[in-house]
């Protein structure tokens, strides 16, 4: 399918959309002011150990110390198969140096989860220092490319050398001198990392990943992408050079667009990154799909809505689970929904159908670049999958959580903060001396006071014995009041 990358470059903030066949399948945003950080390459300093976890926290210069688990170590890692596992408290100390690697960005309330294991990716190879091992992709399924891809590379990396290396999906039907000047990159780059890790402080960043628009243009575009459009001429100008020194085949791709319509407006991009942001995603069919997301898992609930097909029942929610199936597998990469996932279909009573769901659902999850995991139907009728999460989801990027009802999706009713307010003016009345007493609250609950709930009021100053006075601030959200003693 024509394929398109459309970048909408300004100096705070890069968005990348991924366009296929004319619908938006991914979305890709870099803040400048909050940077992922994956891939960077930091002198962190271990600030505490915890026996308990086999795992360290460590201080890398960022406002959350960040984790490393022992599993993550290279010299856990490289152990012999059968000596006893190394703890984390015999591979490093309280105050010890040594160089990370980010492999997950903060997410939430969680730091960054660390690696020593390094890796250092150009267009067509991933380094491994120290690690002298050779793959290749698994993406990339042609047996005789595959044997073709690991010859080259046992015929160019030396007999003696330290380093190793895995192939790229990119990488399918390049040349063996292209290979080769791409290890010859990293290698330099691998030296220059290792000169400033051992001159560098504790919490020192000695290596940065490239800018999100490069990132994009170097593991994402192939020659399947027709055009590669950036609506800045300064980005345009960055990519370009990039293109031309590290990828010039798709250098020709690279477009300046200097269209009078904006750029991510195309294709309705600007209203699929809104639609994005609502629980409810409508199906053409009628139907819906619910997104519910929590710091534990997301859930995901199928419904027929107002599609009441042509046959039978069956039938009916049957072409409604194909059609979410499609759909959410593209929410999932839109949203960037990651860790547990649940997803509940409308119940089908024969099993071929429900076949056919999970079939439709893991193609339509094939061309997702997180790695995914999905398990049958439950006895509950519930599928639940994983999706590797690496970075913050579209929601927490754009979306910050609800003042009014602190991220929980509801508020009080007018009703109940009445009788909280009534409950406020006993306790008030028993405990000081007053004159006369102010209510200030949300409008909604004021006219209740005055209205439905007029009577308790007046109960309540035959109680005190002092005037209750109402005042409306248009400030105070529906929960919100405050009584005024005067």
């Amino acid at each position: 399918m024509p394929q398109e990358i459309l970048i909408n470059s300004t100096p705070r903030e890069i968005r990348v959309a991924l366009v296929e066949d004319g619908v938006l399948q991914d979305l890709l945003i870099e803040r400048t002011a909050r940077r992922g950080l994956i891939g960077n390459i930091y002198i962190g300093k271990v600030s505490r150990v915890l026996p308990g976890m086999q795992a360290a926290f460590i201080d890398i210069g960022i406002a959350r110390t960040a984790f490393l688990h022992a599993s993550d170590m290279q010299h856990h890692a490289d152990r012999d198969a059968n000596a006893a596992e190394p703890g984390i408290g015999e591979l490093v100390r309280e105050g010890a140096l040594l160089p990370v690697q980010v492999m997950k960005d903060p997410i939430g309330t969680k730091g960054a989860r660390l690696t020593t294991h390094m890796t250092i990716p150009s267009r067509y190879l991933v380094l491994l220092p120290s690690s002298g091992k050779i793959g290749v992709s698994a993406r990339i399924d042609d047996d005789d490319e595959r044997n073709r891809l690991k010859d080259i590379m046992e015929r160019i990396v030396p007999a003696d050398g330290e380093h190793g290396y895995i192939v790229r999906t990119a990488a399918e039907g390049a040349s063996l001198d292209a290979l080769r000047a791409d290890m010859l990159f990293l290698d330099k780059l691998w030296a220059i990392i290792g000169e400033q890790s051992q001159r560098g402080q504790a919490g020192q960043l000695v290596h940065e990943d490239l800018s999100l628009a490069v990132r994009v243009v170097r593991d994402v575009a192939s020659l399947d992408v027709e055009r590669i459009q950036v609506d800045s001429e300064v980005a345009y100008e960055r990519l370009r050079s990039f293109a031309d020194t590290f990828i010039p085949d798709i250098a020709p791709a690279v477009e300046w667009y200097q269209g009078r319509r904006p750029i991510l407006d195309l294709h309705g991009i600007e209203d699929e990154i809104e639609k994005a942001l609502n629980r409810k995603v409508a199906l053409k069919s009628g139907g819906y799909v619910i997104f519910d997301q929590t710091e534990a898992m997301t859930t995901i609930d199928v419904n027929t809505g107002g599609y009441v097909g042509h046959r039978n029942l069956e039938d009916t929610i049957f072409r409604t689970n194909l059609e979410a199936a499609v759909t959410l597998a593209r929410q999932l990469r839109l949203r960037n929904l990651g860790g547990i996932i649940i997803i509940d279909f409308i119940d089908m009573d024969e099993a071929v159908h429900r076949q056919q769901v999970l079939e439709a659902l893991e193609a339509a999850l094939a061309s997702d670049h997180a790695r995914t995991q999905i398990n049958e139907h439950s006895s509950l009728g519930l599928v639940e999958m994983t999706r590797k999460r690496t970075r913050e989801s579209l929601e927490h990027i754009m979306c910050s959580t609800c003042p009014a009802c602190d991220g929980s999706g509801s508020v009080k009713t007018p009703e109940s903060v009445c009788y909280e307010i009534f409950r406020e003016i006993v306790r008030q009345h028993r405990q000081f001396k007053f004159n006369e007493l102010m209510v200030l609250a949300h409008q909604d609950v004021i006219e209740l006071l005055l209205d439905e709930e007029s009577s308790g009021l007046a109960e309540l100053e035959e109680l005190t014995g002092k005037p209750i006075r109402l005042q409306s601030e248009a400030m105070f959200e529906q929960s919100r009041f405050d009584v005024v003693l005067m």
